[in-house]
């Protein structure tokens, strides 16, 4: 069996699918006592993966948001009313 990607390489999705296989292997297959630690070790960075990914897309969207809103906000209306 050769190694895994390292998850610091995977993105959200690859990272997710492996998720779920180790997942589904633990609840459903007969756990390998000694593949157990293995498993969950690489399910908690897996999941550490996924966090990042989300939060560098939550980071992203927000960028983009403030970008549209900061623009919409610095050109207020002015009619010359007073």
């Amino acid at each position: 069996m050769s190694e895994p990607t390292p998850a610091s390489e995977l993105g959200y999705a690859a990272a997710l699918d492996e998720l779920e296989q180790i997942l589904d292997r633990l609840e459903h297959a007969e756990p390998d006592v000694d593949r157990i630690a293995v498993d969950v070790a690489r399910a908690a960075e897996l999941v550490a993966r996924c966090r990042e990914r989300i939060e560098a897309a939550r980071v992203q969207v927000g960028s983009v948001v403030e970008g549209l809103t900061g623009t919409d906000d610095a050109q207020s209306p002015d009619d010359g009313r007073d």
